[in-house]
């Protein structure tokens, strides 16, 4: 699977044109479309504008949920079926502005909200490791973009763990930065206290480079961050040294999971494997505990939080502004029309929930509480930060789930070893995932996340560990197209 810099090689020594390049990558999105549905819209039309960017030339994807100028975006939603923005999101413009040329907007579960691709409006994306299963959401269309090798990097949106999940699904690598590093100007907003704009890639060292083009303070959206002159590129030196790791008992103890099937023992028993090699290399890796109450916290108060959060930021999908217009007599039924039309079950269940928790009279009891609970996880993740440089644990429990799998959303693997790349989003924190081998010839991953604003450092952690466990590059030998 070709990397970044080894298409700006190509590039540079005239063995290949950017207008060869897009046209190969159009070419495998039209293919593989029917068969894993990755783009809501492909764009035929070759459009680059000169740079001396190391993505000069370069297709990428880009998440449905960015808007782009006079271009459809759809967010995945029906009620946003015919919008074509008349502005960009700025870390669209800067990729343009970079050189990097755009192949599609891909689906992704239905404004953001979900985490298997399986909600938008335009249908399923399929795993493309085995078509049967998830690929998980909600970026679930760009991370099979990379992983189907059509582009060597996409961008999406992380709320929960919509980048971390699926590109373990997907086998390929998904990073957010701290909060902030990258302006969410032009970016639906679903949670806006947990949402970030971050990318899949083929390897860490692409992730930097994506990173470092996106990075830095937008005027235009008040929570982003000064740039601070530092290059992640060239902190990829992999000098480890003195370097301390921890992951948590509660979450990765085998005694805890006898019940939760062979898949996810394996795993865990992959994820003390890949530990252990971390040890070899020099860093030093310990185990913490936290209390397991706290844990369970975590999916309930991403829940209450982000779905109080939506129903305020997508108060303005009512079919009037734009999307399509409803039908009725007066302003109330044309909107309850809109929305009626307009939104799955899925989403409206979302609204539903949300506009429940900011009632007046429920607010101090859900809204606040949830909050309060965000705040000592944080604080509790925080003070570990304060003795180590990076947590280490598994993305997940298992491998991508098929798409007839019942998944109880009540069970401890559910509720603590599914859900803790929330942690990432509560705090901020930069976190990324990395692909560390194969369950039932499916892949699975590993995450790394550090504190606030250590980027670089975060990055620097999985090169070189990626570098020891052996899957950069991920791909399968072949599709049967």
């Amino acid at each position: 699977m070709k990397t970044i810099l080894d298409y700006r090689s190509y590039l540079d020594e005239k063995k290949v044109t950017s207008e060869e390049l897009f046209n190969e990558s159009i070419s495998k999105a039209h293919m593989y479309q029917e068969k894993y549905n990755s783009f809501v819209t492909i764009l035929d039309e070759y459009n680059h504008k000169e740079s001396d960017s190391l993505i000069n030339g370069i297709p990428y994807s880009l998440k449905d949920n960015f808007s782009t100028k006079g271009i459809l975006t759809t967010a995945s939603s029906n009620i946003l079926k015919d919008y074509v923005p008349v502005y960009s999101a700025t870390a669209y413009k800067k990729l343009q502005d970079a050189g990097g040329i755009l192949v599609g907007k891909t689906v992704l579960d239905e404004l953001a909200m979900g985490g298997t691709s399986t909600t938008g409006a335009t249908g399923s994306v399929k795993n493309p490791w085995d078509q049967n299963r998830l690929i998980g959401g909600s970026s679930g269309g760009s991370c099979a973009a990379v992983a189907l090798g059509i582009v060597p990097f996409a961008l999406g949106s992380d709320t929960g763990d919509s980048i971390r999940k699926p590109a373990s699904f997907g086998g390929v690598v998904g990073f957010k930065p701290t909060y902030g590093r990258i302006s969410r100007y032009g970016l639906f907003a679903f949670a806006s206290s947990l949402d970030h704009v971050g990318c899949f890639t083929r390897c860490v060292k692409d992730a930097a480079i994506v990173t470092d083009i996106l990075k830095g303070h937008d005027e235009r959206d008040m929570t982003s961050l000064p740039d601070e002159n530092i290059n992640y590129t060239d902190m990829l030196d992999n000098d480890i040294k003195g370097k301390k790791l921890f992951y948590i008992k509660e979450i990765t103890d085998p005694e805890l999971y006898k019940d939760a099937g062979a898949i996810t023992l394996e795993v865990l028993d992959k994820f003390k494997e890949a530990i252990e090699k971390c040890k070899k290399i020099g860093f030093i890796v310990e185990e913490v505990s936290i209390d397991e109450k706290l844990l369970k916290a975590i999916y309930p108060a991403y829940m209450t939080i982000s779905c109080a959060e939506a129903t305020s930021n997508n108060s303005n999908l009512t079919g009037i502004p734009f999307g399509p217009r409803g039908e009725g007599n007066n302003i109330n039924e044309i909107m309850f029309d809109a929305r009626t039309k307009g939104f799955s079950e899925f989403i409206k269940r979302r609204f539903i929930l949300g506009s429940y928790i900011l009632l007046k009279e429920n607010q101090e009891r859900l809204f606040k509480n949830a909050q309060r609970l965000r705040h000592m996880i944080v604080d509790k993740i925080n003070s570990l930060f304060d003795i180590y440089d990076g947590m280490i644990l598994p993305a997940g429990g298992g491998i991508a789930p098929t798409f007839d799998e019942e998944i109880d959303r009540l069970s401890d693997r559910y509720l603590i070893l599914e859900n803790h790349l929330a942690i990432g989003n509560f705090g901020g924190y930069p976190s990324i995932t990395i692909p560390s081998g194969f369950v039932k010839d499916m892949p699975i991953a590993i995450n790394i996340t550090g504190p606030q604003f250590k980027d670089g450092e975060v990055l620097n952690i999985a090169n070189k560990i990626e570098e020891e466990l052996g899957y950069k590059g991920l791909i399968k030998e072949e599709y049967d197209v």
